[in-house]
């Protein structure tokens, strides 16, 4: 008999090492785990510092203005500032109302009237507020808003 295989017979191929397949399984497995670990447990402190909101202070109110709309309807609205904690003892109101009827004389009443639309305008004018306040405002409440 010879070695030689035979004709049909398929040949099998060279057993691979299963020590070198073991090897590179756990690298990447240690890679996704340490990868894993460090997105979960490393950046926890600086997202945490990230979202620390400053601590609510006094509440300064404000008189009620009268705003024209934009396409000739009016808009009474009182509004208060919550101050931050850190914030001047005294805040002057007049920059938050003078704010508010510049925002609001652009708007009409439509844009108004419904729940979006006034969630929107509240949303600029806080934003617009906390900026003109250098972040000593943490929220603005309406004590009346009136379309007519």
């Amino acid at each position: 008999m010879s070695n030689k295989p035979e004709e049909g017979a398929v040949q099998e191929a060279p057993k691979k090492s299963k020590k070198k397949l073991l090897i590179i399984v756990l690298g990447v497995v240690l890679l996704l785990g340490g990868g894993g670990a460090y997105f979960f447990l490393g950046t926890g402190e600086a997202h945490a510092e990230a979202e620390e909101k400053p601590e609510p202070g006094p509440i300064v109110a404000m008189d009620p203005v009268t705003i024209n709309l934009e396409d000739g309807h009016f808009l009474r609205v009182a509004i208060a500032l919550q101050t931050t904690a850190d914030a001047e003892a005294e805040l002057d109101g007049a920059k938050a109302l003078d704010l508010t009827i510049a925002l609001y004389n652009e708007k009409k009443l439509a844009e108004l009237s419904t729940p979006a639309g006034r969630a929107k305008a509240k949303k600029e004018l806080i934003e617009e507020v906390k900026e003109a306040y250098e972040d000593q405002v943490y929220d603005i409440y309406f004590k009346e808003f009136v379309t007519q």
